[in-house]
């Protein structure tokens, strides 16, 4: 039996009260959702570990099934390894965002969604003006880079960009945890004040401002960590082959530490104008050779840290109809049984624009299973499903356990 996993990121949220106190994954109409609930089994888990902070990096090793105190490294060194970035031994790796600053306050996490080319012109001028032996930047894509601190001190205690949108940012800025790591955290407030400089009169946020768009005028380094030791999924799980698709670093840099070999999708871009149908046609064309897909979507988070209900809403119908659907429908013509699984990795409610750590719903259907009684896919129909409330890696052993793979596996 084959796998696939559909996340759904920051799809979860809270009820709203112009929809009928409905959800917005309520509200939405999802038939292929709703069918595969009826036709499979349901419940709740609970993606972000006691202590960790709710962001996508923990939420989607949780959903894989990966232990966070043992393997949680920040989301730096993940969006490295997806971007090719070889750390040696005390680089330390942070996300580095391009952010919109205006006036004192941080006006948005993504400067307005600035596009890979002109960021690469910013990251470009940033090596040249602060990069040093010790210093060096990296291009991602859209407003998500890397930065590297050679003999960087991790303790630190630093705030994601998108969990405080609209707030001051000077009181914002990194700080040590720990007396040894005061000279990583000077370092890194100096490059954010420093950049502001840079950034202020290159000529790609000039044309940007010129053109009523925000300008990309400042960095902001967070998630700061070390090369993280995990073991793959196929020594863990059994499987010989697997896959992850997404348009987003960190995602695809789980998949390099989880040995799931990345499939880029043309078109895919991590909002509402993604290739659903892309990313559809390369889900089914590897499950012709994998044992498992991991295809990941982003667009319903950016929509909930936007607070666009609306949009919301039409990011969670295209990833039903575009993307689910035609997956649906051609699996019916297969001879071999494909497992799905569907769920958010955590809720980005619209109303607070950020991530929680609430349990998120999900739904998981194999070919010919006995179904429960839940008979659509939200946050509240689940709490009835077979299986209840499941935490660290309950939920993916559930959904590889009577397979194939785990009978293969334990012969």
């Amino acid at each position: 039996m084959k796998h696939l996993i559909v996340l759904g990121d920051g799809m979860a949220d809270e009820p709203v009260a112009e929809l009928g106190d409905k959800t917005p994954l309520q509200y939405a109409r999802t038939p292929y959702m709703d069918e595969l609930a009826l036709k499979g089994v349901t419940g709740q888990l609970r993606t972000v570990a006691e202590g960790f902070h709710p962001g996508s990096e923990v939420a989607n090793l949780s959903v894989l099934g990966y232990d966070l105190p043992t393997v949680y490294e920040g989301r730096g060194v993940l969006e490295a390894a997806s971007i090719g970035v070889e750390l040696q031994p005390g680089d330390m790796a942070m996300r580095c965002n391009l952010v919109c600053i205006e006036g004192e306050i941080l006006k948005n996490h993504s400067a307005g969604h600035i596009s890979t080319a002109e960021a690469d012109e910013l990251i470009q001028a940033l090596n040249r003006e602060l990069g040093s032996e010790r210093v060096h930047f990296y291009t991602g894509v859209s407003y998500r880079h890397l930065l590297v601190v050679k003999g960087g001190d991790k303790r630190l205690d630093c705030t994601p960009p998108h969990d405080v949108p609209l707030h001051p940012f000077r009181p914002l800025m990194v700080k040590a945890q720990v007396p040894e790591a005061e000279a990583t955290a000077q370092l890194l407030n100096d490059l954010i004040l420093k950049s502001q400089t840079v950034l202020k009169e290159h000529p790609v946020n000039l044309r940007r401002v010129a053109m009523g768009k925000d300008p990309a005028n400042s960095i902001w380094p967070w998630s700061p960590g070390y090369r993280p030791a995990m073991r793959t999924m196929q020594e863990q799980y059994g499987f010989q082959h697997g896959a992850v698709i997404s348009a987003v670093d960190l995602i695809r840099g789980i998949g390099v530490y989880a040995g799931l070999r990345n499939i880029p999708v043309e078109g895919a871009t991590g909002l509402y104008d993604t290739n659903y149908e892309g990313k559809a046609a390369a889900a089914l064309e590897a499950l012709k050779t994998d044992d498992f897909v991991y295809l990941h979507v982003e667009a319903s988070d950016e929509a909930g840290h936007e607070g666009d209900v609306a949009l919301k809403i039409r990011t969670i119908e295209n990833l039903d109809s575009r993307l689910l659907g035609p997956i649906v429908e051609e699996l019916k013509t297969w001879d071999e049984p494909v497992a799905i699984a569907v769920l958010p990795d955590h809720p980005t409610p619209c109303a607070i624009r950020t991530h929680t750590a609430d349990p998120v719903p999900f739904l998981m259907y194999k070919p010919g299973m006995e179904a429960d009684e839940v008979t659509t896919f939200d946050e509240f129909s689940v709490r009835k499903g077979k299986y209840g409330l499941l935490e660290k890696d309950q939920f993916i052993r559930k959904f590889f356990e009577e397979s194939e793979i785990i009978d293969a596996h334990n012969a």
